[in-house]
């Protein structure tokens, strides 16, 4: 049989109903119960925080990034056509676009001419030569005649004199053609060397993409008059991307250039990717830790700057992906 006792129950507006005693002894189990439960929630708040805090902290932080080529017009002109687009991959030594030529062809075509027309002068100059040279050799002839003549008093010494002075006009003559067609033809080499310019500038109106990788930007279109120096577009090769991180002073002793090491990204489910990446370049001076990276110890305030190269064949890495960097890495050879 049940025992009944009154209670005021202000909650309820229950005022002098009698209730059984089971009734009031688990109404005041119920604090204990409460208790019992944030008891057990803060101890697995507390679990969870040890893990946290009994996990490695990763050596460094960093972004990739790649090297990347901005690509510039070595002509002015109009651009005929350019194919480079966002995404795009290019092998090297593509021609991806061309500026206009026409001027060029055209001052090429009057630079041939005129080297063809220096040319038969060199030859027209060879020619007259070989004329004074036969004349020389009459002139030699007379002149000896004469000179065993006037000694055997057969002839004047008026004919003496016109002899030599025949001979050495002509000697001079020849002398003076001869100058004339080593200037001739250096006017031809000179020629040559404008048509090879021509040829030159002609060969730098076509956009050859200097390494294979993708296209990141694009800076200009067809139909755009464009001039030497200015930016096209920018290619970078994603096969391999590079890890800028920045360690602290007493991390150097750990590092050694090329040294493997292992390179940590988010996949986006929660879990990380674990990544083979080579040292390849460590600054030799400190600097002042960037604004947005972070380090080991945040109060270092001078860091050194570390390049770790990262193979990416399947695309997964991105310039600017965020990583961390563990210096005690996989094994040299992996």
């Amino acid at each position: 049989m049940f025992t009944y006792k009154e209670e005021r129950d202000f909650g309820n507006g229950l005022i002098g109903r009698k209730r059984p005693d089971y009734f009031l002894g688990f109404i005041r189990l119920l604090p204990l119960h409460r208790a019992f439960s944030q008891f057990t929630l803060l101890l697995l708040v507390a679990t969870a925080m040890a893990a946290c805090t009994n996990q490695k902290a990763p050596d460094a932080y960093g972004n990739f990034e790649a090297n990347e080529v901005v690509v510039s017009s070595q002509a002015s002109g109009q651009l005929r056509w350019f194919t480079p687009v966002e995404g795009a991959k290019l092998a090297t030594g593509a021609v991806v676009g061309l500026v206009d030529t026409t001027q060029l062809d055209l001052e090429r075509a009057q630079s041939i001419a005129q080297r063809v027309a220096t040319e038969a002068r060199v030859v027209a100059a060879g020619g007259q030569i070989g004329v004074y040279e036969a004349q020389l050799a009459v002139a030699r002839r007379t002149l000896d005649r004469t000179r065993r003549l006037f000694n055997q008093k057969a002839a004047t010494a008026q004919q003496l004199d016109q002899a030599e002075r025949d001979y050495r006009t002509l000697v001079a003559q020849i002398q003076a053609a001869r100058a004339q067609r080593q200037s001739v033809a250096k006017e031809v080499v000179s020629n040559s060397a404008h048509v090879a310019q021509i040829h030159d500038r002609i060969n730098k109106s076509q956009i050859a993409n200097p390494e294979a990788g993708t296209v990141l930007a694009t800076y200009a279109k067809a139909g755009e008059v464009v001039q030497p120096g200015q930016p096209l577009y920018r290619i970078a090769n994603l096969d391999t991307l590079i890890l800028r991180a920045y360690v602290v002073e007493g991390q150097l002793a750990s590092l050694k250039l090329g040294q493997h090491v292992q390179v940590h990204v988010d996949q986006g489910d929660g879990t990380l990717l674990t990544m083979t990446g080579i040292v390849g370049w460590v600054a030799s001076k400190a600097e002042f830790t960037p604004t947005p990276v972070q380090t080991r110890d945040e109060r270092t305030d001078l860091v050194y700057a570390v390049k770790v190269y990262v193979a990416n064949p399947r695309g997964v890495l991105k310039i600017g992906m965020p990583a961390d960097l563990d210096l005690a890495g996989a094994p040299t050879g992996t």
